[in-house]
């Protein structure tokens, strides 16, 4: 069942507006993100779709039928908190097969147990059945959450920050456990979280908000690879980009940042957007993505035997944006490595493989991959 918000606001008592104007659309079966730091209104959202809340202005259908009034009983949705909301007296199985003996669910007993048991079966914790929750790790209490939301069959799923409280490596395999799920059952899922690359890992689609208004709607991809705006290019990558307040020099065209030059003419003139115009003298913020900041083969050539080159033929490739700096600190992540250097006093990154073994206090020529160049005013406003 699609899911629409139209032009959502929410003011509480006291003046706060909470969400400002907002709209967005979850198709049939789809898995979408409402992304956002603390404060920026996605759990108030979810609340107000849930019907735990209801908006001051605005509307939420789903399957085209306005839900605005009817209680969250009546609106066959299925809920799943962050802190798993489990009854303690209660047994795993007691737990899911609640929500079908009581209201509009309400089923015989024995095909109550029976269905419940296909869910746990299906979310991985049968042999739980007779455990109560403080027996239970809190992944195993996780699922027991979802099973329980899942076994009312809702129209649509919701789920408020569950990874929250796991460890990493849980909620990686949750999280996994979770966008299988929703693809077996095929349920219209909306998935609340301040965590960027959760939100890229699992969803379909990605709704980033900011102060109470959405800032973007599209794919992880979309996202990350064409922001609309300063704030989204910041929130979504890890590490984060590289931002630079540049000056343009209308007569060489560059933008200009201590060593750092940017072309305009490099730039990909048919990606500028509507009043993209540039003006002599004027200040520009200039973001670029770690990946896209590349060590020059020649520099680094002879660094170990046998490892893997730098990136040296990449389309948006231009050597004349190339700057020389010290590497400051080197941070290993796995399989790759973040350098941390200073370009004209901004502090920078760079994503190299981690077989090169770039140490610190090395020299090291970086050129620009243009692919991964975005051009914003000093108001954060994506200009290409």
């Amino acid at each position: 069942m699609a899911v629409s918000v139209e032009n959502l606001s929410k003011t509480y008592d006291d003046g706060h507006q909470v969400l400002k104007n907002v709209s967005f659309t979850v198709a049939d079966g789809e898995l979408a993100c409402l992304l956002g730091p603390s404060g920026c209104g996605k759990s108030t959202m979810l609340n107000i779709i849930a019907g735990l809340l209801t908006p001051t202005d605005g509307d939420v259908t789903v399957d085209g039928k306005s839900v605005v009034g009817l209680p969250p009983k009546d609106r066959n949705v299925g809920m799943v908190f962050q802190d798993y909301a489990l009854y303690p007296h209660m047994t795993a199985l007691e737990n899911v097969v609640f929500p079908l003996r009581v209201g509009s669910h309400k089923t015989a007993k024995a095909e109550a147990e029976k269905i419940a048991r296909v869910y746990m079966d299906m979310t991985g914790i049968g042999e739980l059945a007779d455990k109560k929750p403080q027996d239970m790790s809190g992944g195993q209490q996780q699922r027991v959450s979802i099973a329980r939301a899942l076994v009312q069959r809702p129209k649509v799923l919701l789920l408020d920050e569950p990874l929250s409280n796991l460890d990493a490596r849980l909620r990686l395999r949750i999280r996994e456990e979770i966008r299988r799920l929703v693809k077996e059952t095929g349920i219209t899922t909306i998935f609340v979280t301040h965590d960027q690359e959760e939100a890229m890992s699992i969803s379909d689609r990605i709704v980033l908000m900011n102060e109470g208004v959405v800032q973007q709607e599209s794919t992880p991809q979309d996202l990350y690879c064409d922001p609309a705006n300063l704030f989204v290019a910041r929130f979504l990558g890890n590490p984060a980009i590289n931002i630079y307040d540049m000056v343009f020099d209308g007569a060489r065209r560059q933008f200009v940042d201590g060593p750092l030059r940017i072309s305009l003419d490099a730039l990909n003139a048919a990606q500028f957007r509507d009043g993209g115009e540039i003006a002599d003298g004027a200040k520009y913020r200039i973001g670029i993505r770690p990946e896209c900041l590349l060590a020059t083969s020649n520099d680094i050539a002879d660094v170990t035997p046998g490892e893997m080159p730098a990136a040296s033929s990449a389309d948006g490739l231009h050597h004349d944006s190339s700057f020389t700096v010290m590497i400051e600190s080197v941070e290993m992540i796995g399989r790759y490595s973040v350098l941390h250097f200073n370009v004209g006093g901004t502090r920078s990154r760079s994503v190299v493989d981690t077989r090169m073994h770039i140490q610190s206090g090395r020299q090291l020529t970086f050129t620009v991959d243009y692919d991964g160049v975005f051009l914003f005013d000093e108001h954060g406003r994506r200009i290409r």
